[in-house]
């Protein structure tokens, strides 16, 4: 089988409920979350969790883990702003089935802080 590397930025919250999952599931959307998304870059996906989730939590985490290839092949390329600002989106009631095509482990690959004065 082969597989594809995705990244998704995460906050401290959502990082909680992936390592309690064993590292091996993302958690279900909230309400108003329709949408899944991991990101096909770990620029972008750094982009997010330094500018995005350290300015709402204090810290953002990029994960990366990888996919069965032949299963994404169902969800289309978002470009989303700059050609790097490329997603996947995944509707949230397909969650548990994106999870099940996992291989391996989600780990973290970066880390930022918000800046102390």
């Amino acid at each position: 089988m082969s597989t594809k590397t995705l990244y998704r930025p995460v906050g401290p919250a959502e990082l909680e409920l992936i390592r309690d999952s064993g590292w091996k599931d993302f958690p279900p959307r909230l309400p108003g979350q329709p949408i899944f998304y991991p990101v096909l870059n770990q620029e972008y996906a750094a982009q997010i969790a330094r500018d995005w989730n350290v300015k709402e939590s204090g810290c953002g985490y990029v994960t990366r883990f990888e996919v069965d290839s032949e299963y994404l092949k169902r969800f289309s390329r978002q470009v989303v702003g700059g050609s790097v600002h490329e997603e996947l989106w995944v509707p949230a009631k397909e969650l548990e089935e994106f999870n099940s095509k996992i291989v391996g482990l989600i780990e973290i690959v970066e880390s930022f802080e918000s800046a102390v004065d």
